[in-house]
This record gives C-alpha cells, structure tokens and sequence, in this order.
C-alpha cells in the first residue's frame, strides 16, 4: 500500500452510516470536500459541515445519491454488512473511491485505507498500519503531534525565506543549503515554538543568524 495525498477541494464524498464512525469520517472530510452522510437515525456526534440526510440506504437510493453527487469517495461506515456491501457496491459501480471502516485489517482491490494524521497547517503527517492497527496508528499520532510542533510556521517561514534570497540574488546552491539549515535549526524551532516570541524579532535573529554562517556575505542585509 503507498499513502498518496489527495485534494479534495470542490469533491463531494458521501458517508453511509450515521454512528460515531461516520462522524468521524464526515468530520473529517468535511474539512474540504462536501460531505453527505445517509442514515436512518444519527449518534449525538459532532459530523462537522456534513449533511445529513435521514433515509434508509437502499440499492436504489444509493444509486440515486452517487449518481447525484459524483462523489470522489464512497464511505460504507455501517454497522451492517450487507449495507456495507451494497455502499462498496454502489460507488464502485460509479468509479468511486471505497472506504469501508467494517474490514480493517483485510484491505481488498479498490479499497482506500484513511490513514491517522496530524496538522499543522500547511503541514499534514499521515501514518498508517494498514488498517490492522488502528490503535497504534490513533498512539503514533499523538507521538508525531508533539514532535511537529511548529511545523506549519516552520513551513510558512522556510517558503518566505527561499523567496528572499532568490530575490536578493542567492544563487541556487546557496539557497537550498540555507533553507535547509533553518529547517534544522534548533534555536530556529524553540523560537517558533514559543508563544511570547512567534513572529517576533526572536525568530527573526534566529534565522539571520544562521543564513550567515551559509550565505556569502555580500548577500545578507
């Protein structure tokens, strides 16, 4: 199995199965795509931007909705096998990808396994077991969350600071190896990381300091 990212902005993704499984799942999808979840009856969960639409999922009405909403994604996340086989059925007939959360473990052709991840906007770290694992998967994340911490201003300052130099002239080699040792910076990190000094002056002699010691002087201000 190779992870891939996929966007799923302007998709549409329908969720069969209104328990806390499909909460979550809708929650999730919801961050970007348009989310329906079908379902006779609904968990007090959070199921984020999603729609919800209470109807029994039929063969027919599930043709009906993928028909109507071309989904990118089709979740079979009911506790009902047959429910679920007749959810897989449906989107792949369409050309949908499938998720089913009832086979964890036994991924099969054209099944999409969700992988646990962390953000820190624009950072994204996915991990995966394959479906075997959930519970080690949902532990590594919390482990991988405290590590990244920083992550997404760490992105958003390597983006900026690349742009700098390309505009102050750097050439190319010195660049990467610039971006690259702020990336790795120590004093770089605990500067973002910490609240008092985020977008401060803090981070910003940080990251002087240590484009000096690799960019020719004559192109540091």
């Amino acid at each position: 199995m190779i992870p891939l990212a996929f966007d799923f902005t302007d998709e549409s993704v329908l969720v069969v199965g209104g328990g806390t499984v499909g909460a979550r799942k809708a929650r999730r999808f919801a961050r970007e795509a348009r989310v329906v979840v079908l379902s006779p009856t609904f968990a007090t969960a959070d199921f984020g931007e999603a729609d919800r639409v209470r109807a029994r999922a039929d063969a027919e009405l599930l043709d009906a909705w993928v028909s109507r909403l071309d989904p990118a994604l089709v979740v079979a996340a009911t506790d009902d096998s047959e429910t679920n086989d007749a959810v897989v059925a449906a989107g792949r007939s369409a050309g949908a990808l499938v998720n089913r959360a009832d086979h964890a473990g036994e991924r099969v052709f054209d099944d999409v396994a969700v992988p646990a991840t962390v953000r820190d906007d624009p950072v994204t770290v996915a991990v995966s077991t394959g479906g075997s694992s959930p519970a080690l998967a949902k532990h590594l994340r919390e482990r991988i969350g405290a590590t990244i911490d920083g992550a997404g201003a760490m992105a958003d300052l390597s983006a900026g600071l690349r742009d700098d130099l390309r505009e102050a002239g750097v050439p190319p080699a010195q660049r990467r190896d610039a971006v690259r040792a702020v990336v790795r910076s120590e004093p770089v990190w605990k500067a973002l990381r910490s609240a008092a000094t985020k977008d401060d002056q803090a981070v910003d002699d940080a990251v002087r300091g240590v484009v000096a010691e690799v960019v020719d002087t004559e192109h540091t201000t």
